[in-house]
């Protein structure tokens, strides 16, 4: 069991404090949670994922994400920063950490290597306000973390064999980010 096939809907969703409206996490000792209700990927990575993977077909959700969003990255978005989306607000606690499952899904024993590799993980995020969320709405930055660390640090601190300690020290002191990813 699965749920990492996604498919676009048009129609407004309920987001709730463990996942939208109609979706659900098969394996919950990995998946989903608090810290992980919903998973946000960028739509700009799917031209990356289009030339990497010519002739595969590449649908919005194909890397399950629950909203596919315009204009961050994981440059850009900090753990700990805070979001509204629709009626609903969100914090986000982490990037994601592809199982085998990814590979499952695009039929190739090398994507979440190669996944990894990219730095394109997408993010997820903890809801902190219940709300519906419809196609289209914007994402607006409510809050900026202080600790001023991107998701895009946290994946090269956890494949990295060099250490920051000014930048671990920050991760640390994000309030958001799990404690796997603290220790």
């Amino acid at each position: 069991m699965s749920g990492i096939v996604k498919e676009p809907v048009s129609s407004p969703v309920m987001l709730r404090t463990m996942n939208l409206d109609g979706d659900s996490q098969a394996d919950l000792s990995v998946h989903g949670g608090a810290a992980k209700a919903v998973y946000a990927y960028p739509s700009e990575h799917y031209a990356f994922w289009k030339a990497e993977l010519p002739g595969m077909d590449l649908p919005w959700g194909m890397f399950g994400e629950n909203l596919t969003t315009e204009g961050l990255s994981e440059e850009t978005v900090h753990a700990g920063d805070t979001f509204r989306i629709g009626g609903a607000e969100v914090v986000v606690t982490q990037p994601r950490l592809p199982c085998f499952k990814l590979g499952m899904r695009f039929r190739r024993s090398d994507i979440v290597r190669r996944f990894m590799e990219s730095g394109r993980t997408g993010f997820y995020l903890a809801v902190t306000r219940s709300g519906l969320v419809r196609r289209g709405d914007g994402v607006v930055l409510l809050g900026a973390d202080p600790q001023h660390v991107s998701i895009a640090d946290l994946v090269h601190l956890r494949g990295s064999g060099t250490r920051d300690p000014d930048l671990l020290r920050r991760a640390r002191r994000i309030d958001p980010l799990p404690d796997s990813w603290k220790e």
